[in-house]
């Protein structure tokens, strides 16, 4: 393999191109939220360099035809399906458990935008719950599969979004503040980066790496809670700085895969590139603020999370 040159990876950068040259054979993977979206597209450019890849989704019809669609434009076995639903910790419990062997790779794919206020069976709201805690406690069951793999990587999807607000702890549910979707969003993103710090900061003991990735501006289900005049004009302004799902998955797989990354753990990537810390988003897109990476914030917050995990799971008993 010629020896490479990512810094030539930029936003127009497929993930295919990202995993050109690279041979992921007998690495596994778990994408969330992989019928849909990017996340389709980061299973794919997987599949294809070789991983054994699993799709976590929600609807497993959908997940089992995206699972064919992608053997047949790779050539490669399908990927198998399983069962998840973040916002349900019996759900997450139970792919942890039914996980056999190693775990190379997680990709903390999925996720929610700006939904209408409401709230899980454990009174947690719905994006933090999906977006931040289910990812935090599937990442906990799996665990010991991913110290297996000696040089294991957590990709952690956040957001631009994550500019508009950190992680406020003490009205985490919005309980004593009126519900605004697009600041319950920007928290959940914000702790997603927080996440991929901590994991950096507990488990690189453990050969386990974690960083956080903005995948850039796609339109996907993803805006399926927008207003649609909304939608429609920001189509129109935006312009050309929209990606496809395939260079929208690059930065994602480039965190997965890229050999040049290996020791890297508990940063912020947009564009296939390390992001620049900001006082404020520019154009709100590009730029990570520093509460997205603050460290000890990021203690705090793995701290609340597994408070939360830990009661909802002893109250299942």
């Amino acid at each position: 393999m010629a020896m490479r040159d990512i810094s030539t990876f930029g936003a127009r950068t497929t993930a295919a191109e990202v995993v050109d040259g690279i041979d992921l054979t007998g690495r596994t993977v778990l994408v969330t939220g992989a019928a849909s979206g990017i996340g389709v597209e980061t299973a794919r450019a997987l599949v294809g360099a070789g991983a054994t890849v699993t799709l976590a989704v929600r609807d497993v019809a959908a997940g089992q035809r995206v699972a064919e669609d992608i053997a047949a434009t790779t050539a490669r076995a399908a990927p198998t399906v399983v069962e998840l639903h973040l916002d349900r910790p019996a759900s997450i419990a139970s792919v942890a458990a039914a996980w056999s062997g190693q775990l190379d790779v997680l990709v903390a794919n999925a996720g929610i935008m700006d939904a209408p206020e409401s709230y899980t069976a454990a009174g947690w709201e719905s994006q933090f719950a999906t977006n931040h805690l289910g990812h935090f406690a599937l990442a906990l069951g799996l665990h010991d599969a991913l110290a297996a793999s000696g040089s294991a990587r957590i990709v952690a999807l956040s957001s631009s979004g994550h500019g508009s607000s950190p992680v406020v702890f003490d009205d985490l549910f919005f309980r004593r503040r009126a519900y605004d979707p697009g600041l319950a969003y920007a928290q959940s993103k914000t702790a997603n980066a927080l996440f991929a710090v901590g994991v950096g900061r507990r488990w690189a003991a453990d050969g386990i790496t974690a960083n956080s990735c903005m995948p850039g501006g796609i339109w996907t289900g993803l805006q399926k809670h927008w207003d649609p005049d909304v939608l429609a004009a920001t189509k129109v302004a935006a312009g050309d700085i929209v990606k496809t799902p395939e260079q929208g998955a690059a930065t994602s797989v480039l965190l997965a895969t890229a050999p040049e990354l290996a020791d890297v753990t508990g940063r912020y990537f947009e564009d296939c590139h390390e992001a620049e810390v900001v006082d404020a988003v520019r154009d709100g897109l590009y730029g990570v603020v520093p509460w997205a990476l603050d460290p000890v914030d990021a203690d705090r917050l793995w701290d609340v999370s597994l408070a939360l995990v830990d009661a909802e799971a002893r109250a299942r008993r």
